[in-house]
């Protein structure tokens, strides 16, 4: 560009209303753009599922490299350490598919079965308050229709959304199982994926730039690595939990419960407050008292993974405020979703980063050479 154009005294101005009106267009359009960019996305969604189990399974891999030196061949021990790191990803499923699958199968049927028990005890208990049916009725809410034509007409009128749904479902399936295989493809040849993307932002950003870019790119990897990783073992260390203090007290539904735990502890901030509902309910309707103990348990074990777990996983990786996180948080979900909400705090994190270590110092520089 001309120097003179761009040392102008209109041209920042110019610059800061372009931004402005892209910006705009940006978010007066936002529905749009974000329906155009997943049906995109949708088209390329196996090799963003690789990326994703590639880069998951990539730590374990380095890890397991490392734990095998005596192999003299760096591109034996390589595919030594990935065969091994996806045969413990696939047995992982696998114990989930024998194992969780059908206690989680069995725990839904029995619930289910019991269910006119569960609501006679709820009534029962409710009443034993001093609630009467007039102030809460617990039968009307919870019993469902005797007539079983209501439950046909219901299928009936919804068919087009359950057909819709099924498919969704096996093309998801489908695309995972894609993912899978070609994450295998892009670990054995991550060597020459980095030769590549080095080459690629050397050429972009000239080698003055590029150990710069270099380590932003790292710090970003760091956070994001670390937070998957460390988030995944916190999930399961909760869950076994979970379902250990279950089972000492006797408690029905461990599966079940220790499954949404599990799972919804992998949701920021507010994924144990969903646990936490979804379990109690469950054990609410089997027994009131389980229930009561659950809820104290849940929350002295979020306590305890708030404080000591959790700081001990991430350490400072993140350095990120609370309010900044549930911000990112809210923000997050209610632009992409559940999505949102699972990646909102490394881009916290990373925006923070960027913040501290670029912007801020950029901006007290030229406050102190004006």
């Amino acid at each position: 560009m001309n120097k003179k154009i761009k040392n102008a005294a209109w041209y920042p101005m110019a610059v800061a209303i372009c931004i402005g009106v892209v910006l705009f267009v940006f978010l007066a359009r936002f529905g749009v753009i974000r329906t155009a960019l997943g049906t995109f996305l949708g088209y390329f969604m196996p090799v963003i599922i690789g990326g994703i189990i590639a880069y998951i399974v990539n730590p374990l891999s380095r890890l397991l490299e490392k734990l095998f030196k005596f192999i003299k061949k760096e591109k034996t021990r390589r595919t030594v350490a990935n065969v091994i790191s996806f045969l413990i990803v696939v047995l992982f499923l696998v114990f989930a598919a024998v194992i969780l699958i059908p206690q989680l199968v069995l725990s839904v049927q029995t619930f289910m079965k019991n269910w006119d028990g569960y609501v006679e005890a709820l009534d029962a208990t409710v009443k034993s308050w001093g609630i009467t049916e007039d102030q809460l009725n617990v039968k009307k809410i919870l019993s469902p229709s005797e007539d079983s034509a209501t439950y046909v007409n219901l299928i009936e009128e919804n068919l087009d959304s359950i057909i819709s749904v099924s498919t969704v479902a096996g093309k998801g399936i489908l695309n995972f199982v894609l993912g899978l295989i070609l994450s295998i493809y892009l670990l054995s040849d991550k060597k020459n994926l980095k030769k590549g993307f080095k080459r690629l932002l050397k050429a972009v950003f000239g080698e003055q730039k590029y150990e710069g870019v270099k380590e932003f790119l790292l710090k970003c990897d760091t956070v994001c690595n670390r937070y998957v990783v460390f988030n995944l073992i916190d999930s399961l260390i909760v869950g076994f939990a979970n379902a250990l203090f279950m089972g000492i007290f006797g408690m029905q539904y461990i599966g079940l419960v220790s499954f949404f735990a599990a799972i919804t502890n992998l949701i920021p901030t507010f994924g144990p407050v969903i646990g936490l509902v979804i379990g109690g309910f469950v054990l609410l309707m089997a027994n009131p008292v389980h229930a009561l103990i659950f809820l104290i348990f849940t929350l002295v074990l979020q306590a305890i993974d708030g404080y000591i777990i959790k700081p001990r996983l991430f350490g400072n990786s993140l350095g990120v405020s609370g309010l900044w996180i549930m911000i990112g948080v809210i923000v997050g979900g209610n632009m992409f979703g559940v999505i949102g909400i699972l990646v909102s705090i490394p881009c916290v994190a990373i925006i923070d980063f960027v913040y501290k270590t670029y912007i801020l110092p950029a901006l007290e520089k030229k406050k102190q050479n004006n």
